[in-house]
């Protein structure tokens, strides 16, 4: 090919290059409010069936979209449960929950307040809070982040 049909050639290799690695970047679709809710609801439970945690209180069931804007929503869930050891401080079973919470799903530590440990999982748009308060009581709610309803 002569030297001067060669420069379309490259410029059309390098566009479509462009294109491809742009769309490989895009590969996953961001959850809904349902979907991320269900999944953080899932990963509440698989928690406290980590930790041995008996008789499992649902406090916040969830389900409902929560309005946060640009017709977005976000969805909640949280439970509390007794440790099989009633003395065990608050701060032991928030580490036993960090712990066990490898074997959940890919958590990452985000902050801390107090008695609370802020945990988040970017790729299923979910933040759980791990906040026992009282002795021998492990205590869990999250959050989706603010996603679209459909």
């Amino acid at each position: 090919m002569p030297r001067s049909n060669r420069r379309p050639v490259v410029r059309l290799g390098a566009t479509l290059l462009v294109a491809a690695l742009s769309v490989a970047g895009c590969g996953e679709k961001e959850p809904t409010a349902a979907e991320a809710g269900a999944t953080l609801k899932t990963h509440i439970m698989k928690l406290l069936d980590e930790v041995s945690a008996r008789n499992i209180q649902v406090t916040d069931p969830g389900g409902k979209d929560i309005p946060c804007g640009d017709g977005k929503a976000k969805r909640t869930f949280a439970a509390t449960a007794p440790d099989s050891s009633p003395e065990r401080v608050p701060d032991i079973l928030n580490n036993i929950m960090i712990s066990a919470l490898d074997r959940v799903a890919d958590y990452k530590i985000a902050g801390s307040s107090g008695g609370s440990i802020r945990m988040t999982n970017e790729p299923t748009k979910t933040i759980m809070l791990l906040e026992s308060t009282v002795n021998g009581r492990y205590s869990v709610r999250g959050e989706t982040q603010c996603l679209n309803r459909t």
